[in-house]
């Protein structure tokens, strides 16, 4: 098993681990149908379309 030759710092472990806490971005598109921002390759909650085609009932 491999072993440390050194004890890493605070900081480098704090930064190597930086990646795993950011906040996740969420591209956003427009929905052709209605024109609200929805998540690529979703179904729009605003009229309930996917490719065209009305897939959910919103009342």
């Amino acid at each position: 098993m491999a072993v440390p030759k050194k004890k890493s710092s605070r900081s480098q472990t704090r930064h190597r681990r930086q990646k795993v806490y950011h906040p996740i971005r969420v591209a956003l598109t427009t929905c052709p149908n209605c024109g609200a921002p929805k998540e690529p390759h979703k179904v729009c909650l605003s009229c309930g379309y996917y490719k065209g085609r009305q897939v959910l009932v919103i009342e």
